[in-house]
């Protein structure tokens, strides 16, 4: 039985953080290392805080968890000490919680009962205890390989290495079947290892989730472009002939350009990702990256996670000066209960650990030009202030200046942290006879079965870019279909997800 007063002798506290000048002089996690006592004493106490509602909206995949993972039971084994047990309720819905407890923006806890008002003193810090729980199992090894006794015979290949492909990969191995990953980078992960900067999450927190998949039995393949015609890349006729189901987890890659502003040519604008990656690759030695903030004058354009993870990468290479632009007025501090009511997913000012490091935030304001100089390089950027407005003949989002002013801001190197488009064009989609929706993504049925029979899709691929959380929700879901397409039925696990996309939505 959970501490219903839990909360009342206890209020919210988050992880403690390394001090800024001695981070920005490494790429380890933003968060202080605490001895093992003192880790689980802290988050023993914020687990407390958790009251076991009748409701756990925390849990509901429409507002909460989309994994509907068993937080109050595990808060509650938390409180308790039974880290063991606590683990085994964690891993029983969430295939990676080490990757959702750093990563995930934790919609559990907008939908804890602890964030309607202020006076409860902030939600349950969910995501912290996630973490920890995740952290202790590995320290304490409650973590194995969990091969399967059984083989079904029965050979699917899942193409893409992210969360979605691994979740989905690891549940069909344990239901026996013979699972290989393809991935057409040189390391697998997926933006795991190549999108999330190592100051959220060191890559080593993830080679140990791989080092498990191999020694249950999942098989992974680098390097291969699935329809392609390089060397050493599959083509799908092999695809379609060596493997009974086929899992599409490519993701959602392609990147949102701003081609109308004036001066987009100008050498030193980029996609974010143009900058992450290689910043990352930097971190697993190879070599120096060719996008470097070194001594320059950094502009952001986009308030999101990628613009974040820009800022801290900016701020590590040691920009003379970072400012991040969102086009959007800046939010509250607080919910406001009637734009975004809870339980849902508030409108608020998120701050993350990057924005303590330095840089300045403008909000309201869109670019009007790229300024260059002799060389045809970004020298500056010309502001307007703006506000987005809903267009009432076409429903879409226009931006409309509200000042004539032009500010100027200095700019040697410029990131568009401005979202996705959907899955990027690849031969193995025509060759597959798949056509993108118009918002960019694979569309399927109930069955999360794509128009080419046995083949399946799952993940941002599918949903379009979203949460680590919905990735491995997905990637255990189409899991439990290709099991029951294979077998006639499946016992695999699953959470329920209400907002499916049906194949005749396009």
């Amino acid at each position: 039985m959970a501490d219903p007063t839990g909360f009342l002798k206890h209020t919210r506290a988050e992880a403690p953080k390394r001090p800024v000048a001695e981070r920005l002089g490494d790429w380890h996690e933003v968060y202080a290392p605490l001895d093992a006592a003192e880790r689980e004493s802290q988050v023993r106490t914020q687990a407390t805080r958790c009251m076991d509602c009748g409701i756990p909206f925390c849990h509901s995949g429409t507002a909460g968890c989309p994994l509907g993972n068993l937080i109050p039971e595990w808060n509650d084994l938390v409180r308790r000490g039974d880290w063991w047990q606590a683990s085994e309720r964690l891993h029983a819905t969430n295939n990676f919680p080490e990757f959702t407890g750093r990563l995930c923006p934790a919609p559990c806890e907008a939908a804890c009962v602890l964030a309607i008002t202020p006076d409860a003193g902030g939600a349950v810090a969910i995501k912290r205890v996630e973490q920890t729980i995740a952290d202790v199992s590995w320290d304490n090894g409650a973590v194995k390989p969990r091969p399967s006794t059984v083989s079904s015979g029965r050979k699917v290949a899942v193409v893409g290495s992210g969360p979605a492909g691994l979740a989905a990969a690891q549940q069909l191995t344990r239901a026996g079947h013979t699972v290989t990953v393809y991935e057409r980078d040189d390391r697998l992960g997926g933006l795991l290892r190549y999108g999330i900067p190592e100051f959220k999450m060191e890559k080593a927190v993830l080679d140990r989730r791989l080092n498990q998949l191999r020694e249950e039995g999942t098989k992974f393949v680098t390097g291969c472009e699935v329809g392609g015609t390089k060397p050493g890349d599959l083509s799908v006729e092999q695809l379609r002939a060596n493997y009974d189901a086929v899992i599409l987890a490519v993701g959602a890659l392609r990147g949102r350009d701003d081609r109308e502003t004036p001066g987009r040519e100008l050498a030193g604008v980029h996609l974010a990702m143009e900058h992450l990656v290689p910043a990352n690759r930097a971190c697993e030695g190879d070599g120096p990256s060719p996008i470097d903030a070194a001594g320059k004058h950094v502009v952001i354009i986009g308030g999101g996670d990628t613009g974040a993870d820009c800022l801290g990468t900016a701020h590590r290479q040691g920009a003379a000066s970072v400012v991040q632009l969102d086009q959007y007025p800046q939010p509250p501090s607080q919910r406001d209960a009637e734009r975004s009511p809870w339980p849902v997913w508030p409108w608020i000012l998120r701050s993350y650990p990057a924005h303590e490091e330095g840089g300045e935030r403008k909000f309201a304001v869109a670019v009007q030009r790229f300024v260059g100089d002799e060389n045809g390089h970004v020298k500056a950027i010309e502001l307007r202030r703006v506000r987005v407005e809903k267009d009432p003949a076409t429903g879409r989002r226009v931006v409309v200046p509200t000042s004539e002013e032009i500010e100027t801001i200095p700019a040697d190197l410029v990131l568009l942290a401005i979202g996705f488009e959907g899955v990027e064009h690849m031969p193995l989609l025509d060759g597959l006879g798949i056509e993108l929706t118009r918002r960019g993504t694979i569309s399927c049925g109930s069955d999360w079965q794509t128009e080419a029979p046995g083949v399946f899709v799952c993940g941002d691929a599918h949903r379009g870019a979203s949460l680590v959380v919905w990735a491995i929700a997905e990637g255990r879901s189409v899991a439990r279909a290709v099991d029951a397409f294979l077998t006639g039925s499946s016992d695999l696990p699953a959470p329920v997800i209400p907002n499916m996309l049906p194949l005749a939505v396009v």
